[in-house]
């Protein structure tokens, strides 16, 4: 992966004051070259989105093969007949 100024192939400037003081060392780059370098780093976190999303589909397909599938069990007769009741009835209606 890139560091954010790696994504800068352009000029950059120091930004200065009127008087010609270089104003704390804050570097200043063209919109343009900015908003290249952000579409360049969506691009690629596109990019290893898709790598990382396909390893882990690959992981899940070779681990699935390993575990035993987990049997549903049926629920008692007994318990299709209980009424079900709100917790709080005064916010049911």
């Amino acid at each position: 992966m890139k560091t954010p100024a790696e994504y800068l192939d352009c000029p950059v400037f120091e930004l200065t004051y009127p008087t010609g003081e270089t104003a704390e060392s804050v570097p200043v780059v063209a919109y343009n070259d900015a908003m290249r370098a952000v579409e360049q780093a969506l691009a690629d976190a596109e990019k290893y989105k898709y790598l990382l999303m396909r390893a882990l589909r690959r992981h899940a397909a070779d681990t699935k093969a390993s575990y035993p599938a987990v049997p549903v069990l049926p629920l008692p007769e007994e318990a299709t007949d209980t009424p079900v009741r709100p917790l709080y009835p005064d916010l049911a209606a």
